[in-house]
């Protein structure tokens, strides 16, 4: 009888102790102490569902807050009123602008900043005419309010002065590509009429009006403005020379002075839409105005 009860009970513990064989699994294998993951519980729901209007207010709130921090530190979109700038910009071109290239302090290694350069393309506040003060009484041209867009070509110490159609900086002239082009005070771009081959190291284009360098007493009277009478001139700390590509029609530092570096906006990037303004309306509409009247060609053009 105690034989019968011992091996009775043998059979019972193996029968307890012995589990089932499964197959193999490499999920089983790398579990933890080779136990089953357990499902998680589902999560205990946070107060009232939100609404959808909740949703859509929160999402536009978002929005908002990004779209401002974006327009006050990264970018700006600016538009091209007039034509100082033809043909390099347009009139009717839709900018945007790179506001975190040129940010104020000190540049870090590791973020795309730098100082400005000879030859960039800036956005500005206009900052008032030195010279004849009573001409900012424009609706449309007030100190400060105004932006304005124009080619760095002085830099803080330069020594600049100009005979002709040429600008010298340092006793160097500037390489530029200078093209013959008629200005018909449109909105249309610039008649080319010479446009000679390029020369190594003549990095942009700038526009004059047809003719020798001494049949433009207009513009000569714009420098001996701009300069007093003075044959050079030195360009303060902290404050730019610029002038417009379309150099027989740019109100720019010959006429009102230096650009200080605390009104510079940032560099014009790209055009990210243009809108011919000398075009007639096609008499079907905004949208087909819209689609007729863009210059398709010019979206996406980088601006050099």
């Amino acid at each position: 009888m105690a034989s019968n009860r011992t091996t009775d009970k043998k059979q019972t513990h193996e029968a307890d102790t012995k589990t089932e064989a499964k197959p193999f699994s490499f999920a089983r294998l790398f579990n933890r102490n080779g136990h089953e993951k357990k499902p998680l519980p589902p999560p205990v729901p946070q107060g009232p569902p939100k609404s959808v209007w909740r949703d859509y207010f929160e999402s536009a709130v978002v929005t908002v807050i990004m779209a401002l921090f974006g327009m006050t530190f990264i970018v700006q979109a600016v538009k091209v009123p007039t034509g100082s700038m033809q043909n390099t910009i347009t009139i009717g071109d839709h900018l945007l602008v790179n506001k975190f290239i040129f940010a104020p302090g000190e540049s870090l290694p590791i973020l795309p900043q730098r100082e400005i350069k000879r030859g960039d393309i800036i956005v500005f506040k206009y900052p008032g005419n030195a010279y004849r003060p009573e001409l900012d009484d424009r609706p449309d041209n007030r100190p400060i309010l105004t932006n304005y867009v124009k080619r760095v070509i002085g830099l803080p110490g330069d020594r600049i002065r100009l005979e002709g159609n040429n600008v010298i900086v340092n006793d160097q002239v500037i390489p530029e590509h200078k093209i013959e082009a008629k200005d018909h005070n449109r909105k249309d771009p610039l008649e080319i009429v010479n446009d000679p081959p390029r020369k190594p190291g003549e990095l942009y284009n700038v526009y004059y009006r047809p003719g020798p360098d001494d049949e433009s007493p207009e513009y000569r009277a714009r420098e001996y403005t701009a300069f007093e009478g003075k044959n050079e001139l030195v360009v303060p700390n902290d404050s730019y020379f610029v002038m417009g590509d379309n150099r027989n029609n740019s109100e720019d530092s010959r006429y009102w002075g230096f650009v200080p570096r605390e009104l510079v906006i940032g560099r014009a990037m790209f055009v990210y839409w243009s809108y011919d303004e000398s075009a007639e309306p096609t008499g079907w509409g905004f949208l087909a105005d819209f689609i007729v009247n863009t210059r398709w060609s010019r979206t996406g053009t980088l601006v050099k």
